[in-house]
């Protein structure tokens, strides 16, 4: 018996992500230089977000490593509670808020790194449809994590003629979303800014404070602050509290956590999503929520990861060994910060203020042509739009003056 022909117009691949790529840009870019590197070409690979030595290899927090070696086999290897282990998101919460009135208002849970956290975040604080708001500069998979879940994305001019955050683009484009969705999910990732290494001061904060006030009013209102690289900031990571706690009550609060860079466990997947509301009845809600969510999505967490960074987080004297480590690798990124802004100063490069963490991006027309031209000379950037993302945690100090070299000549071709 002959079967029938399927008609090829039909797909059994839905169609929103029928044509989407399979890899990511960035990953591609480094794969690249990797390829002529294995060549024996010289080439400068300044595109993944994962800290390297001086010598190119990757840097890692010992005393993380000696953490696993604490953990018992079995019980590593068995089932983390949906949520989370509990000793985990005690430590998190801790890490997160310290002695801070507004830890008494937080419910989280457990989630596959920083970028689980984002996920579950947009699959609960939007409906289908609606659009995630975030800067005009922000990390690429802010994008394809909203269009995967059904959902957009939307910017606003992330810096005015002062360098400083736009606060009237911001209310402008709250005030558009409001109206449009009835509510917004603003991401803002701070302090050390993917990919600007750009963090939220005193002042923008006190700016930031009264425009999402205002918005606050009119909306149902989500801030998710995104700290994937927090703990190599210069300042206080805490800081931003004192301008949330006021407006818990008028909007949400959600703080997007990742061992990935703070213990240099990229591959483990160890992250949380901790919400901050005000009345207890909506924080019940919420962590039910965010249960359920993970039940339907992962089921549960790295159970080994967690308990190896919840060990590093509550043992005091690893906790401290853990601390000043980490201070040598942000001591390294400074330097190279350093001897980077140094030398694009003299070359008239244009970039944003540093505050602390992975990246810098210096300014360009032409990003992607910008960029071709300088992998030609085996130099490897990420374009952007109007930018071009400089991953310093990857780049050594001897690299960096042909780094900037490269640039200037990329930048003024495009």
């Amino acid at each position: 018996m002959s079967l029938p022909v399927l008609d090829p117009t039909l797909r059994r691949l839905v169609s929103a992500c029928s044509e989407e790529g399979g890899d990511d840009p960035i990953f591609a870019l480094s794969a690249e230089a990797a390829r002529r590197r294995a060549g024996g070409e010289d080439v400068v690979d300044s595109t993944l977000g994962t800290l390297l030595d001086e010598e190119g290899r990757l840097a890692t927090i010992r005393a993380v490593g000696e953490a696993y070696g604490r953990i018992p086999w079995d019980r590593g290897a068995g089932y983390a509670p949906i949520a989370g282990a509990r000793p985990f998101l005690a430590a998190v919460q801790a890490d997160l808020f310290g002695s801070h009135p507004v830890a008494e208002r937080a419910v989280g849970v457990a989630t596959p790194g920083g970028t689980g956290a984002l996920a579950l975040a947009v699959a609960l604080f939007l409906e289908p449809g609606q659009s995630v708001l975030t800067t005009s500069y922000h990390w690429s998979p802010y994008a394809t994590i909203a269009t995967q879940a059904g959902r957009g994305l939307e910017t606003f001019a992330m810096f005015a003629a002062d360098g400083r955050l736009d606060l009237a683009a911001l209310a402008e484009a709250l005030a558009r979303s409001g109206r449009r969705q009835g509510r917004t999910l603003l991401f803002l990732n701070t302090p050390c800014h993917n990919p600007t290494g750009y963090s939220l001061d005193e002042a923008d904060w006190r700016g930031l404070a009264e425009v999402l006030a205002s918005a606050a009013a009119d909306q149902a209102l989500t801030v998710l602050v995104d700290m994937a690289y927090a703990r190599y900031a210069r300042s206080d990571p805490r800081a931003w509290l004192a301008h949330a706690e006021p407006l818990l009550g008028r909007s949400t609060w959600l703080v997007a956590w990742s061992a990935s860079k703070a213990f240099t466990q990229y591959g483990a997947r160890v992250g949380a999503l901790f919400a901050l509301e005000a009345e207890a009845r909506e924080r019940t809600r919420i962590a039910s929520a965010l249960a359920f969510a993970c039940r339907g999505t992962w089921s549960n967490c790295n159970h080994l990861g967690m308990q190896v960074v919840g060990e590093c987080l509550n043992d005091p004297e690893l906790a401290r060994r853990v601390t000043a480590e980490r201070e040598e690798l942000r001591l390294l990124l400074e330097l190279r910060a350093e001897r980077f802004s140094e030398l694009a100063r003299a070359a008239g490069l244009a970039h944003p203020r540093y505050s602390g963490g992975f990246f810098v991006t210096v300014a360009c027309a032409d990003a992607a042509r910008a960029a071709a031209r300088m992998r030609a000379r085996g130099v490897f950037v990420v374009p952007l739009a109007g930018a071009l993302r400089v991953a310093l945690c990857a780049t050594p100090l001897r690299a960096i003056p042909r780094l900037v070299e490269a640039l200037a000549v990329g930048v003024a071709s495009g």
